[in-house]
C-alpha cells in the first residue's frame, strides 16, 4: 500500500492543474493516467481538431475568387496537414509532462485506477502485480468516450469515432457522418474543406436542437452552400461492407427506407462518461442512469472526501468548464472558499467557419421560462467588417431584459464569432447594460464596433 494525500484519476483539463496546485501546496500527490497526459482537449479534441480547421479554412480560401485573387491551382497535402496536427498536439502534450515532472511532491504514473473501497484504488501499471493506492482525498477527472449506438451490422464495419478519425493517413472520399451535433459538423466542414464528398445524417428534425429555430436555419444553409448533404430526420438502420471494400448504409428518412453507399463512416452520436472500469460499486459514489457520477455544486460526490470533475460528472461537457471545476476544488480545499457550480455562466463556440458563439439563455428558454424580453440582431451582411473582408454569412443575436437593460444571452454565427461572444459575456459578467454598449466607442471597423448597430436594432 502507497499512500498519499491525494489522489488524482485522469490528467485531463482538470486533473492535471490540480495535481500540480495541490502538490505545490505541500500535498503528497499522486496522478494517474491510463492513456495520454492531456485528456480528450489535447490529444482527441480541441487541439487536433483545430489544428485541421485551419488547414482547412485555409484550402477554403484559397480557392475563394471574390476578393480578386485568383489562385490557379493548390494541391491538399493531407499527410502533411496531418503530421502538423500531430506534432502540434505531441508539443502540448510535451510540455504538460514535462510541468508534472517538474513539480515537487507529485508522482506520475501511467495505468487504470479501480476504486477498492472509498479511501483505495488499486492501478493496473505497465509492469508486475496491480499497487494499491491510498489517500485522504480521491479527485476522478477520467473524462468521456464516444458513444457507439447499437446499429446492425456496426461491429463489422471500420467505423471512425472522433479519435480514430484523427489518425487517418489518406484523405476519405466520401464521409458519412452518423449524427449532426457539434463534433458531426466540424468534422463534416472540415473534411469538405479537404476535398472529401460529405454526407451528415440526424435523427431529429433539425441540427443542433438546444439552439434558436434561427441559428440552426442559418447553420444549415451555410453547410447547404459549402455542399455538404444534410439529411435530417434520418435514422440509420443497417451498415454492410461490400466487396469493394465501400459501406452499404440503410436509412430511414422520414419514414422511407434509402440506401447509401461512402468509404469512411464517422459515428459522433454523442459520448459516454468514463465510469464503467472505476469500480465505483466498491464506493458509496453515485451515478446516474447514463453512468455520470451524481456531484453537488462544490463537486462533491456522496462520499465529502471524493470529487468528480469535468465530463465525468455530466453537464456541459467542455474543457474551459474542466478547468472552472479545478478552480472551484481548489479554491474550496485550499483556501476553504465555499465557491459553487451553481449559475455559472456557460460560453462556448462551435468551430465551423463561421464560427457559433454562445453565452446565456436563447430565445426559446426565455420563452419557456416566461420572461419579460426583447431579442437585439442583426446580419453579418449589414456589419462593415463582415463587408470588407467577405465573411457576410450570419447573424449576432441578443436576448435583453427591457427593464434592467441586462443581456441575458447572445448567439453570434459569424467569422471570430467566439471572439464577438466573449466581449458581450465581459458585459453581463460586468453588469454593463446593452445601452451602455450601444453608446459606448468601439474602434472601427471592428466586428465589435457593430455591437453598436446590434442594440440599435432595440426599438
Amino acid at each position: 500500500m502507497k499512500e498519499f494525500d491525494a489522489i488524482v484519476i485522469g490528467a485531463g483539463q482538470a486533473g492535471v492543474p490540480l495535481a500540480k496546485k495541490l502538490a505545490n501546496a505541500g500535498w503528497k500527490t499522486v496522478l494517474i493516467e491510463k492513456r495520454l497526459v492531456g485528456g480528450t482537449c489535447i490529444n482527441d479534441g480541441c487541439t487536433p481538431t483545430k489544428a485541421m480547421v485551419a488547414s482547412a479554412r485555409m484550402a477554403y480560401l484559397a480557392g475563394r475568387t471574390d476578393l480578386g485573387i485568383e489562385v490557379s491551382s493548390f494541391k491538399v497535402n493531407f499527410k502533411a496537414v496531418m503530421a502538423r496536427k500531430s506534432a502540434i498536439v505531441a508539443q502540448f502534450r510535451n510540455g504538460s509532462i514535462k510541468g508534472i515532472e517538474n513539480t515537487k511532491n507529485l508522482t506520475l504514473i501511467y495505468g487504470e485506477a479501480k476504486f477498492l473501497d472509498d479511501h483505495t484504488v488499486s492501478v493496473n501499471e505497465s509492469e508486475g502485480d496491480p499497487v494499491k493506492y491510498s489517500a485522504k482525498h480521491i479527485f476522478i477527472n477520467t473524462g468521456a468516450s464516444p458513444r457507439i449506438p447499437e446499429i446492425e451490422g456496426i461491429k463489422e464495419i471500420k467505423y471512425l469515432t472522433s479519435t480514430s478519425i484523427l489518425e487517418l493517413q489518406e484523405l476519405p472520399e466520401h464521409l458519412l457522418i452518423v449524427g449532426g451535433g457539434y463534433i458531426g459538423l466540424e468534422f463534416g466542414q472540415l473534411f469538405k474543406r479537404l476535398g472529401a464528398k460529405v454526407t451528415i445524417m440526424e435523427q431529429s428534425s433539425r441540427l443542433m436542437p438546444k439552439e434558436d429555430d434561427d441559428v440552426c436555419e442559418v447553420m444549415s444553409g451555410i453547410f447547404k452552400e459549402d455542399g455538404i448533404e444534410v439529411l435530417t430526420e434520418s435514422k440509420v438502420l443497417k451498415f454492410e461492407t461490400l466487396a469493394n471494400e465501400k459501406i452499404k448504409v440503410t436509412v430511414d428518412s422520414k419514414g422511407e427506407k434509402h440506401i447509401h453507399t461512402c468509404s469512411h463512416v464517422l459515428i459522433a452520436s454523442g459520448r459516454v462518461p468514463q465510469t464503467a472500469a472505476l469500480g465505483l460499486e466498491n464506493t458509496a459514489v453515485e451515478c446516474d442512469v447514463r453512468g455520470h457520477i451524481k456531484v453537488n455544486e462544490y463537486l462533491e460526490t456522496k462520499v465529502k472526501h471524493i470529487y468528480a470533475l469535468g465530463d465525468v460528472k455530466g453537464g456541459p461537457a467542455f474543457t474551459h468548464i474542466s478547468y472552472n471545476d479545478y478552480i472551484v476544488v481548489t479554491k474550496n480545499i485550499l483556501e476553504g472558499l465555499k465557491m459553487s457550480t451553481k449559475d455559472r455562466m456557460i460560453p462556448y463556440c462551435m468551430f465551423t467557419d463561421p464560427q457559433l458563439g454562445r453565452i446565456g439563455i436563447t430565445e426559446v428558454e426565455a420563452k419557456e421560462l416566461g420572461l419579460d424580453y426583447l431579442v437585439a440582431k442583426i446580419p453579418m451582411k449589414n456589419v462593415a467588417r463582415a463587408i470588407e473582408t467577405a465573411e457576410t454569412r450570419g447573424f449576432m443575436k441578443a436576448v435583453v431584459d427591457p427593464k434592467t437593460k441586462q443581456i441575458l444571452g447572445a448567439a453570434i454565427i459569424g467569422e471570430q464569432g467566439g471572439e464577438i461572444m466573449s466581449v458581450l459575456q465581459m458585459a453581463m459578467m460586468g453588469k454593463i447594460t446593452y445601452e451602455e454598449i450601444r453608446f459606448a466607442i468601439f474602434a472601427h471597423p471592428l466586428y465589435a464596433e457593430s455591437l453598436n448597430n446590434l442594440f440599435m436594432s432595440i426599438v
